[in-house]
């Protein structure tokens, strides 16, 4: 599954951990995230993110 990079603070989205804060469960992708999911590290919007390998 692809990984997504925090422009801002290079947080890393791992689709394969989720984010248990959020209570985003393992296995979730980046696309189907809520769309006012924010980054859990600075709070920033998924629009502010960005594929990674």
């Amino acid at each position: 599954m692809q990984k997504y990079l925090c422009k801002p603070c290079g947080y890393i989205y791992n689709p394969e951990e989720g984010d248990e804060m959020s209570g985003i469960e393992p296995g979730t992708s980046f696309e189907d995230l809520p769309d006012d999911w924010l980054c859990p590290m600075c709070g920033a919007g998924k629009e502010l993110f960005e594929p990674v390998d």
